[in-house]
This record gives C-alpha cells, sequence and structure tokens, in this order.
C-alpha cells in the first residue's frame, strides 16, 4: 500500500560540527525559555495532515497569515513542493525603529512530497481561512487481464 510520505533531500555537508547541537540546546534554552526545548521560536516548516478519501488523497496544509498570491505550487516529476513567503512589515525602513518587540516569522518556507501514486494532471488546490486544501486524485492501476492457455 502507498503512503504519501514527505520527501527530504539529503544535506551533504562535508563539515561537521559535534558540538553545533548541544550549542544550540543551550541558546535555545538560555535565549527563549519559552518555547519547547527541542524547537526553535520561528516556523521551520508548516503542518500538513494527509487522509486517504478512497478515489482520492486530502492534503491539508495550515499556512495561517500568508496572502494566497505568496503560496506557490509546483510538481517536477514526482515530487510536489509547496512554497509559501511570508513578508514582514519591519522591513520598511520607516517602520525599522517602532517596534519595541518582533515575535512573528517571516521569510520563505517549503515542503515536498512524494506523488508517485497521484494523478497530477487532476490535482485541485483551494486556500481558505488560513488552510491550503490539496485534492489529489489516485492514479488508476490498470491490473494485467488474466489469460488461460489450454494444454493440448
Amino acid at each position: 500500500m502507498f503512503e504519501l510520505r514527505p520527501y527530504h533531500r539529503k544535506n551533504s555537508r562535508l563539515s561537521y560540527n559535534p558540538f553545533k547541537e548541544m550549542e544550540d540546546f543551550e541558546r535555545r534554552f538560555f535565549e527563549e525559555p519559552f518555547t519547547g526545548f527541542f524547537e526553535s521560536g520561528d516556523i521551520a516548516e508548516f503542518k500538513t495532515d494527509i487522509s486517504d478519501q478512497g478515489d482520492s488523497y486530502l492534503l491539508e496544509a495550515d499556512l495561517p497569515g500568508f496572502d494566497k498570491k505568496d503560496i506557490h505550487l509546483e510538481i517536477s516529476g514526482d515530487i510536489l513542493t509547496i512554497n509559501a513567503e511570508r513578508h514582514s512589515e519591519h522591513e520598511d525602513s520607516d517602520k525599522k525603529g517602532k517596534y519595541v518587540r518582533l515575535e512573528r516569522s517571516y521569510g520563505q518556507y517549503s515542503r515536498q512530497f512524494d506523488i508517485s501514486s497521484v494523478d497530477a494532471g487532476k490535482i485541485s488546490a483551494k486556500y481558505e481561512n488560513g488552510v491550503l486544501r490539496l485534492k489529489m486524485p489516485k492514479k488508476h492501476v490498470e491490473l494485467p487481464e488474466s489469460k488461460r492457455i489450454d494444454i493440448e
């Protein structure tokens, strides 16, 4: 049975710093005490739910605060990429010095999914109330015909 799973590229870093994880933990512990120990205060990736609807899959991605025009879907081969970008107001030079505290995250967020069992040409998307919904029809797999061979 096929499962729709996130596609992750392997990071090919040549240099390894064995103390980086400990430094990150220490930084989060002392600088960001109100966030979880194993997550940063920024949005690392948006959360998704994928359900099997019988003849299709339904992918629901939480993207609150994004404008529809800033969400882009791209299919390359059997990989679906969802990109979303949130622009910040504090980038404006007039407002830069007026903020006392900035907690909302801004930037570009991306997720990739393997859609090899999906009919990519029939995917439909809808964005409403901060939730992106993709209806992804399954590919129809034709089973080979069985054929009887008579023995002479």
